[in-house]
């Protein structure tokens, strides 16, 4: 499948919020902290340093997925909100868009990510695995803001 990226634009808010609570809803409950984050994602991300990336189809240039990165120090993100419509999953966008938010993240002079996911989550918990990414043992696990995240992940770069 041919996807290109591009970064948040004004107006993306909209859809970044519809696709993610749209995945949250069908897995897990919406919880306050995902109500934050997704009615401000300029505020609570952008605004603190972190990117928010789109997979385009370039034919029609619809959105087909994004993925956050959010900054949690100087050289590091945690990778965040990352979806792909469900109509368009299983076509090798969800990793091409983590592949693009992996640049993206080594460009902007990091060299760690982190991830928090689910376990009912495994063909995600496969793609991070197969793009480097090891998940942490819980003794390693800092506070976590999501009552649904029971498996944490990382990966130098």
């Amino acid at each position: 499948m041919n996807v290109t990226d591009r970064e948040f634009q004004a107006g993306d808010e909209v859809i970044f919020q519809a696709l993610n609570e749209a995945w949250i809803r069908t897995y897990f409950k919406l919880e306050d902290k995902d109500r934050e984050i997704l009615g401000d994602p300029k505020r609570n991300i952008l605004d603190c340093g972190g990117h928010i990336y789109f997979a385009i189809d370039p034919e029609t240039g619809s959105i087909l997925g994004c993925c956050a990165l959010v900054a949690i120090r100087e050289d590091a993100f945690e990778v965040a909100k990352m979806v792909v419509q469900e109509n368009r999953r299983g076509q090798g966008i969800g990793r091409k868009l983590l592949r693009a938010v992996i640049n993206a993240a080594r460009s902007l002079g990091a060299n760690y990510l982190y991830l928090e996911t689910n376990d009912a989550l495994q063909n995600a918990i496969d793609l991070y695995r197969s793009e480097g990414f090891t998940q942490l043992q819980s003794q390693d696990m800092k506070p976590l803001p999501h009552t649904r995240v029971n498996v944490v992940m990382d990966r130098h770069l």
